[in-house]
């Protein structure tokens, strides 16, 4: 006989499922950031588009602050909606 799965497994099957999403988002902004400021100092690691090449520094920087807080922000969100039940 099959186990029945209860709403609340769901649900924190899908907060963590978020949450590793948010997660690659901060990652992959902050290794654009980090390589486009090693391309500003004459360090070429990778081939950039000329968009990530013309991006100032320090609006990169701020940007990917920003981004990286929304994304706690919605981490935090999700892991409360998706908790275990008492």
């Amino acid at each position: 006989m099959a186990k029945k799965v209860t709403t609340g497994e769901v649900k924190h099957t899908v907060a963590a499922a978020i949450g590793a999403a948010f997660g690659f988002i901060i990652a992959l902004i902050w290794r654009d950031i980090i390589v486009g400021l090693f391309s500003m100092a004459g360090l070429v690691i990778d081939q950039l588009g000329e968009d990530a090449k013309a991006m100032d520094g320090v609006i990169a920087i701020v940007t990917g602050i920003i981004i990286t807080l929304v994304c706690v922000i919605g981490i935090i969100y999700i892991s409360r909606w998706g908790g275990k039940e008492e």
